[in-house]
């Protein structure tokens, strides 16, 4: 296993490893995936007013126009609306985050969602997009695979974009991400500044290959997008990430006390993985619990 390197080379590995969506065409991408599965995986919890047009909008493009994908679902974790049936009713496989392994338990949060998704897809490569999108495209889907499809080195990409902040029904640019921007990126530049010229941590569109993924511990609820980071750039150094510019996200923006709850979760996997915080309760990684679907 590559060790990492205490000081990597910030702008070259901008160089080598930001994209653009468009880089890579269709064509391209299904040759180089050479047959192998790529699942795309939808954490949700009641999001039945929006996981529909996600999970229709993907399947037609990415499923039965071009097969870029080839199995697409929805992890449904303890809602209480018709997000299940909704997204059953769209064409994605759905299952129940609490009846998945009921052996292991279940804990409620987008991480565990996550982290039980292992046991219930086939493929290589994993595909993470959350449920609420209101602003986005389908080509979101083959723009985090390219780097993964392409690049042997890559092992997690993350997504980043524009992301206006709707307030009275107006869209104010670039002032989406609160958490990410008073969170999150100080946290980086404290305590792992060689993460500093990833644009958006916790982006929730983000892929990574099956391998990774299972090796890794995983927060229960919202900390997972930086546990995975931080964990990443040390067990495989910052060259096995990649980022891509998506273009334009929109989504339902929380209340400021429920992003109080996710800045606590990501301030205290953070600081345990410095060193400076206690210990968090997270799911050990899907390999040492056994992972075939």
């Amino acid at each position: 296993m590559p060790v990492p390197d205490p000081s990597p080379d910030l702008d070259g590995w901008s160089r080598r490893h930001t994209h653009h969506w468009a880089d890579w065409s269709l064509d391209t991408l299904m040759a180089a995936k050479a047959g192998r599965v790529v699942s795309l995986v939808v954490p949700a919890r009641n999001e039945a007013a929006t996981v529909g047009d996600v999970v229709a909008e993907v399947r037609d493009a990415l499923v039965e126009t071009v097969a870029l994908l080839d199995e697409i679902v929805v992890i449904d974790s303890d809602s209480t609306d018709e997000t299940y049936a909704v997204a059953a009713d769209a064409g994605a496989t759905v299952h129940r985050s609490a009846e998945i392994r009921p052996d292991l338990g279940s804990r409620p949060g987008k991480g565990e969602a996550m982290w039980k998704s292992l046991f219930v897809t086939r493929g290589e490569l994993i595909v993470f997009m959350d449920a609420d999108l209101v602003d986005w495209d389908t080509h979101f889907v083959p723009g985090l695979l390219g780097p993964l499809l392409t690049d042997p080195g890559v092992e997690l990409v993350k997504g980043f974009y524009e992301r206006p902040l709707v307030a009275a029904g107006t869209a104010v640019p670039l002032e989406g991400g609160r958490v990410t921007e008073l969170v999150a990126r100080p946290l980086i530049r404290l305590l792992f500044p060689e993460l500093r010229g990833l644009h958006q941590p916790l982006a929730g569109e983000w892929a990574v290959r099956r391998s990774l993924f299972e090796s890794l511990c995983v927060p229960h609820e919202y900390a997972v997008e930086l546990a995975a980071l931080v964990d990443t750039v040390r067990a495989r150094g910052l060259e096995a990430i990649a980022q891509v510019d998506l273009g334009v996200r929109a989504h339902r923006h929380q209340s400021l006390r429920d992003l109080s709850g996710m800045a606590t979760q990501i301030l205290a996997a953070a600081l345990a993985r410095a060193g400076a915080g206690p210990e968090v309760d997270e799911r050990p990684p899907a390999a040492s619990v056994g992972v075939a679907p």
